[in-house]
């Protein structure tokens, strides 16, 4: 499963995913695995759940992304959900075709390895590609 949670910038979007993370770990059977951009809301995040800054890895483009991601799941496969805060951060280059190409990526890799992708980004939701609309949470 791949969910979007869409909203403009300032209006609980990272709040709201640091929610969803920590409740998720408290029911997990796995591992919950957190991305963000920067350390800022390290503390935030429960104990148990892997938090990965990526601001040392230089992600040119949702490719290197999907290769990023590739690599933390060959490490433990027994992840459950991937929370990412701050794509548009995370990712230097990432137009709506290839934010389109991600999502249908990343729904092959959630299918393939039973991980389930909750992703946060900045916008208007109208202002998104229509293929993204079922992403949406």
């Amino acid at each position: 499963m791949v969910k979007m949670l869409v909203s403009a910038k300032g209006e609980g979007k990272t709040k709201r995913l640091i929610q969803m993370a920590n409740d998720a770990q408290k029911e997990a059977r796995g591992n919950i695995v957190y991305i963000d951009h920067n350390k800022k809301h390290m503390y935030d995040i429960h104990r148990g759940i892997r938090y990965v800054e990526t601001s040392h890895c230089d992600l040119y483009n949702y490719r290197e992304f999907v290769g990023f991601l590739s690599g933390i799941l060959s490490q433990n496969s027994d992840i459950e959900t991937i929370f990412v805060d701050g794509l548009y951060k995370i990712i230097d280059s990432l137009s709506d075709e290839d934010l389109v190409k991600l999502a249908n990526r990343l729904d092959e890799i959630s299918k393939h390895d039973s991980c389930d992708f909750i992703i946060g980004l900045s916008n208007d939701a109208g202002s998104f590609p229509e293929e993204l609309r079922p992403y949406f949470m």
